[in-house]
């Protein structure tokens, strides 16, 4: 039997349509913010050069919220300068990327509140379609083990992979089988859109498409946001565990979800790929729970 498996049921069966919200209704109940944080919110962000952050920052001054953006050029530093108390929130990572780091760590940060989910692509500058991709190329993906993973997938959906034990969250290149029309090579997410004139395709995370010179519209392939099994891959405000339920830092996250201005910016910086959610801390909670037991399952 392989070392590894599927998510557990519990993490997929999490109410996906009950997440994916219109974000602009602005109907919930502002959270208080009587136990307001002394000077600036400190949230690490990767790519705090999208417009909407200012955008952002200017609708928490109006409601009485300084925000500092920190941002950072990897997705491997936000983590531990959160646990650091060197941030108080950040902002960039889905769900099984914040597990991987916990166990990994042997941290506990927490979700405190979701944005949206982002198709994955794959990309080529050579090919425009992948049947046209040939036999015994090479594919870059990201290295980071969740976002390696899910590129795997995204590659086996495409038919240049087979993965052993048809894939999971857990899959890596050692899980391509031989049989595979392409080989696989992994990379720092920064890189793969470089690795572009070298490589038969690649799979770009969202923040690097555009400074490579490519629109999302050029991806050949890409995931499903729809699908439940994409509930892991919400992207979420994280905090330290014993902040989670600070009212400033939730009327946080509800300012992000519910300013029209503030999605319409995001919108834009994700070509038009971002499926917005409002998915409640809860469940985002017990989706992270099943997946770090998961992980630690399979170590």
């Amino acid at each position: 039997m392989s070392r590894k498996r599927f998510l557990s049921a519990a993490a997929l069966a999490l109410p996906l349509a009950l997440a994916l919200a219109g974000c602009a209704s602005g109907s919930n109940e502002p959270a208080s913010t009587d136990a307001a944080t002394e000077g600036p919110v400190r949230i690490g962000v990767v790519g705090a050069g999208d417009p909407y952050w200012e955008t952002y920052k200017e609708a928490a001054a109006e409601e009485g919220i300084e925000i500092e953006l920190v941002d950072f050029s990897e997705y491997t530093q936000p983590n531990p300068a959160l646990s650091a108390a060197e941030l108080d929130l950040n902002q960039f990572q889905h769900v099984i990327y914040l597990a991987t780091y916990n166990v990994n760590a042997d941290d506990d940060l927490q979700p405190i509140g979701s944005t949206a989910i982002y198709p994955l692509g794959l990309y080529s500058t050579q090919y425009e379609s992948v049947e046209d991709i040939p036999d015994g190329s090479k594919v870059a993906v990201p290295n980071d083990e969740s976002n390696q993973a899910r590129g795997l997938l995204v590659l086996q959906s495409a038919g240049l992979i087979e993965l052993e034990d048809g894939g999971s969250i857990f899959s890596t290149v050692a899980d391509v089988l031989p049989e595979s029309k392409v080989t696989v090579e992994a990379l720092d997410a920064a890189f793969t859109a470089t690795s572009l004139p070298d490589v038969a395709a690649a799979i770009i995370n969202n923040d690097f498409v555009e400074d490579a010179g490519l629109t999302f519209e050029d991806a050949i392939a890409k995931d499903d946001p729809s699908d439940p099994s994409a509930f892991p891959y919400i992207n979420i405000f994280a905090a330290k565990a014993e902040d989670a339920d600070n009212p400033t830092y939730l009327k946080l996250v509800e300012i992000f979800q519910t300013n029209q201005d503030v999605l319409d910016g995001l919108q834009e910086a994700s070509g038009g790929t971002a499926v917005f959610v409002q998915t409640p801390a809860e469940d985002l909670v017990a989706s992270l729970t099943d997946v770090e037991d998961d992980i630690r399952a399979n170590q």
